[in-house]
């Protein structure tokens, strides 16, 4: 294995799962960037899927598209809005990707006929991933998922044990993050389940140099030096990380516990003292807004927020950029249609229809697209959302009444939607569908082109289908406006309403190049309009 002079930073967790080991990986990503430091992030995911294209949201949240393709885990939508930099497939590799690599070598013969296994076979791939992310940057930040202990994180965890070994001690540091609950009826703070994680970490012969204990109240100085001899980390490095009204305001609480200075210290890091000015300001922004308005997601996965995790933090940018708080209302899908619709979206000042598959809950999405464009609603709609929007749209006024997309109805007569050709004879589910960056053309005398205000933009994608080009005559006809195309495959990418105040739909995903110092423009166009309605139905009630 070829050394590299980057410093690397492992992050494990303990004791329960969804600590928040990404929305840290990030943060103190985003603190030694602030140093001036060069930061990148890999995600060691212990799960056997070779990606999470091929997973229910339910159970691992959204899938995340890099720019260059890779179907990633969420939190490599964590590590790109605290750094504000874009990463690719190097930055995430899951169990799935090694063994599936391990095996390809075997078939080819590269082991030359020896046994193959874990040590040093798999072992040796993951420091390669490891290397291979780390080159060019002067840190490497390698969270690995799920919780010490897990049987399936075991070769990871050893991996990193021989890396630490081979690169010195003044290389690399291990970051423990770890639960400390709050035992209510006692009102007591229990160190033990942190005491036992710290131990089945050292069994697998990995050594904590900080603990960061998450909690519901700061632990205190006595505990904190419990945990610290117990744990053999020096008390300086047992670090408090409690509950904060925004994830954004994570590094500075991080700042605030010295867990940055820990870190430049131990890898013997030259570094200045962070610039944490643009943190400052996005926390302030969002704890202090001037205004509010109420955003409907209309989705079918609304039960487990972390499903629409871009959108919802995109939403949050574009509130930011206007010092508006924005109050979500998840709508169920599947609850909605056109007798309920006006009820339950009543009082919201915008609409968004996110990304999703399959026919359930497409009639209640419709029913959302119809109230806004009827009653003149601010709409977003992505991916799947554009494609209810042209159905809807071609259903109710270009006349096309059995309009439908061929996802849901093969017999359809009229397939506004339909597989695009490069879809057609593909089989295999997991990434094949057109993904990560592709060239999109605006035309000048549209909302997208004010909103932009360029004339082409390189967005991400992650679909299959698209609008069937056959009919854009009859819906251009009839009023819609097909105002961004990929030029290449003569795609459409964006559409809208030239009599609405803002109905957009995209056919990419405009949240995961969200940044909350940099709001995508689609949204912060989206939450200016939805501010706009409000205070024109403010004014005509007041009249």
């Amino acid at each position: 294995m070829q050394q590299h002079e980057s410093k690397y930073i492992f992050v494990t967790g303990g004791v329960i799962s969804s600590l928040g080991k990404g929305i840290t990986s990030a943060s103190i990503g985003a603190l030694l960037q602030a140093r001036g430091l060069d930061v990148s992030i890999l995600k060691l995911d212990p799960y056997l899927n070779v990606d999470p294209g091929t997973m229910n949201p339910f159970q691992h949240g959204e899938v995340f598209v890099t720019k260059d393709g890779a179907e990633t885990d969420l939190d490599l939508g964590h590590y790109e809005r605290y750094l504000g930099k874009n990463l690719g497939k190097k930055n995430s590799k899951t169990a799935g990707q090694i063994y599936q690599a391990v095996l390809e070598k075997e078939r080819n013969g590269e082991y030359l006929g020896a046994t193959v296994q874990v040590i040093p076979h798999v072992t040796d791939l993951i420091k390669e991933a490891i290397v291979d992310a780390a080159v060019g940057h002067d840190v490497l930040i390698c969270e690995v998922g799920g919780t010490i202990g897990d049987i399936e994180s075991l070769p990871f965890i050893e991996a990193i044990r021989q890396f630490r070994a081979e690169i010195g001690p003044k290389n690399s540091i291990v970051i423990h993050v770890s639960y400390v609950p709050l035992i209510k009826s006692a009102g007591e703070l229990k160190t033990k389940p942190t005491q036992h994680s710290v131990k089945e970490a050292q069994s697998q012969g990995i050594q904590p140099d900080i603990l960061l204990l998450r909690s519901e109240l700061p632990v205190p100085d006595e505990i904190k030096q419990k945990i610290s001899l117990f744990c053999n980390v020096h008390k300086s490095a047992v670090i408090n990380c409690t509950d904060v009204n925004t994830v954004y305001e994570v590094p500075l609480m991080l700042n605030r516990e010295g867990i940055d200075e820990i870190i430049v210290n131990h890898l013997n890091i030259w570094a200045r003292k962070p610039d944490l000015q643009n943190w400052l300001n996005v926390v302030n922004r969002f704890k202090n807004p001037k205004a509010s308005v109420e955003i409907a997601v209309v989705g079918k996965y609304v039960d487990l927020i972390e499903s629409y995790k871009s959108v919802n933090e995109a939403l949050i940018h574009g509130g930011i950029a206007h010092e508006a708080r924005i109050n979500f209302r998840y709508i169920d899908a599947e609850e909605l249609n056109l007798a309920t619709v006006a009820d339950r979206l009543n009082g919201v000042d915008g609409i968004l229809v996110p990304g999703g598959f399959g026919e359930r809950g497409i009639e209640g999405k419709m029913a959302a697209v119809q109230f806004a464009r009827e009653e003149k609603l601010p709409y977003l709609g992505i991916c799947l959302g554009l494609q209810v929007a042209v159905i809807e749209f071609a259903r109710n006024v270009a006349k096309l009444s059995d309009a439908d997309s061929e996802e849901f109805r093969q017999d359809a007569r009229s397939k506004v939607i339909h597989m695009m050709e490069t879809q057609v004879h593909v089989r295999k589910k997991g990434g094949t569908m057109r993904l990560g960056d592709h060239p999109c053309v605006i035309a000048k005398d549209s909302l997208a082109y004010d909103t932009y205000r360029q004339s082409e933009v390189c967005e991400r994608h992650r679909h299959r289908f698209e609008v069937n080009n056959h009919y854009i005559g009859q819906l251009e006809a009839a009023g819609l406006k097909v105002s961004g195309r990929c030029a290449a495959v003569n795609l459409v990418e964006i559409i809208e309403l030239s009599d609405h105040p803002f109905f957009i739909g995209t056919q990419f995903h405009p949240e995961f190049g969200s940044r909350p110092n940099d709001p995508h423009p689609l949204f912060k166009g989206f939450i200016g309009a939805a501010l706009r309605h409000r205070g024109a139905g403010r004014i005509k009630k007041d009249g």
